[in-house]
């Protein structure tokens, strides 16, 4: 370690504690790697803060310095978001990890950026409330970290994405400066939407200490289905079908065969229909009046398109446990590093995107392996992409990106842009955008200390 070096981590540890600047390498590697494993970086120092007053400390240190800083929360992203590839800082808000308060009156959460959104559920869930955003990294994901990624997850389709849950939040700015937005307030319209802006911007502008959750009102009961589906375009209809007879959807899944057999494969389990139908269809519904007996109902009238089904009441962990499986059974599959491209299309474009992109996928990768699944719902699909060589992956990942640009659809639906996808943000924004972005980030971090190499960089 050099002198320049030790410097800053003495000056680190005066404001967080020696035990809270961690410079050993077998203790940061899990620092300094993504959930994927394909990004992997390096750093001289991760600092942890216990509060915002030192997180406020930390950044203005480095800011006076001129070092570069990059956000981690729980570092289970996808993309390379948060990962220090040119020897940054790493400034972890684990620590950040106190629940302040539930309100039953307003029906919100405040609590440190490093809670976990398990933990999150938990204490909501004491009250008789729930939150919002639900996904299946939910033992480690941070509330700083979907909040920096405005992640969506199961409950989108119910409940909106988590800028959506976000009333007020509490940042500190580059310089050290801390921002507080903080109203229990559905309607508050002064000025520009300060909240709005940090969610999404991968801790680009600012590292966020607290967030105020708005929170919602579970069902009390659920009915949820596995459904054994021909066509994508029978899976939508039935979810209309669904929704039209009353019925609240609360998630709706879309799996594919090759995905479902590759779960059954690596947790042993057996097949959950009688059916071997290319698609499978997880459908979570609630209602008013008798939600089995009507969702019971429309999967007869739906005729031939159900070719088979099962129902179990919620939360049915057995069925779910079909499509939260996929992701680490991915991972455990693929002889490298998944390329895993979390996209979007319009609803009536996800069944000629997934006709066309495996026929695309074989004729110029023919050693490449796709599974696809996903929140069909919502036009949200997650395409995995196994077996992918290191020299293969840019060129893979264009093709993918390039052809969810044919379909008008979004290169990143809710995992955020990061270093896996920046070279083709132009695919997802116009020249004029990313210039105002590029204005918007100069202006809040003028020195480029925040998260350099993520989203457009000056």
């Amino acid at each position: 370690m050099t002198s320049p070096t030790l410097s800053i981590v003495s000056e680190l540890a005066e404001i967080v504690g020696p035990a809270n600047v961690l410079t050993d390498l077998d203790v940061t590697v899990g620092y300094v790697t993504d959930w994927t494993g394909h990004w992997r970086g390096h750093t001289e120092a991760v600092v942890r803060p216990g509060s915002t007053a030192e997180v406020s400390a930390v950044l203005a240190t480095c800011h006076r310095l001129g070092i570069r800083i990059v956000p981690q929360g729980g570092n289970t992203g996808l993309v390379g978001g948060s990962i220090p590839m040119e020897g940054e800082i790493v400034l972890s808000t684990q620590r950040l990890n106190t629940i302040e308060r539930v309100d039953v009156v307003d029906r919100t959460l405040a609590a440190g950026a490093g809670v976990t959104v398990a933990q999150a559920q938990d204490a909501a869930r004491q009250h008789g409330l729930d939150l919002g955003v639900d996904l299946a990294s939910r033992d480690s994901a941070t509330l700083g970290g979907i909040v920096s990624t405005n992640a969506g997850g199961i409950r989108m389709i119910k409940n909106g994405n988590t800028r959506k849950q976000l009333l007020g939040i509490e940042a500190v700015l580059s310089d050290g400066r801390v921002v507080t937005r903080w109203k229990e307030l559905v309607k508050d319209n002064v000025g520009y939407d300060l909240p709005g802006l940090l969610a999404g911007a991968e801790g680009t502008l600012a590292v966020i200490t607290r967030v105020l959750l708005r929170l919602v009102v579970p069902a009390p009961r659920t009915q949820v289905a596995l459904v054994a589906v021909s066509t994508v375009g029978d899976a939508l209809r039935l979810v209309d079908r669904l929704e039209r007879a009353g019925l609240t959807i609360e998630a709706a899944e879309l799996m594919t065969r090759i995905g479902v057999d590759l779960v059954r494969r690596h947790h042993d389990l057996r097949a959950p229909l009688a059916v071997d139908s290319p698609l499978l269809l997880l459908v979570e519904v609630s209602g008013q009046r008798d939600t089995q007996a009507l969702l019971l109902d429309v999967l007869e009238q739906a005729g031939e398109a159900v070719l088979d089904a099962a129902v179990e009441e919620g939360p049915a962990p057995k069925l779910w446990r079909y499509r939260e499986s996929h992701t680490e059974s991915i991972s455990a599959e693929s002889s490298t590093p998944p390329v895993k491209l979390d996209i979007s299309t319009p609803l009536r474009e996800i069944e000629q995107f997934l006709t066309t992109l495996t026929p695309g996928l074989m004729e110029k990768f023919p050693n490449v392996r796709a599974v696809c699944f996903g929140h069909i719902a919502d036009g949200n699909l997650h395409v995995n992409l196994l077996d992918v060589q290191e020299n293969e992956r840019e060129c893979v990942t264009d093709f993918v990106l390039r052809h969810v640009t044919r379909h008008d659809g979004s290169i990143s639906a809710e995992h955020g842009v990061g270093r896996a996808k920046a070279p083709w943000l132009e695919l997802g924004r116009s020249p004029q955008d990313i210039d105002l972005m590029k204005s918007i980030r100069a202006a809040i971090d003028p020195a480029g200390l925040l998260n350099p190499h993520i989203l457009p960089s000056r």
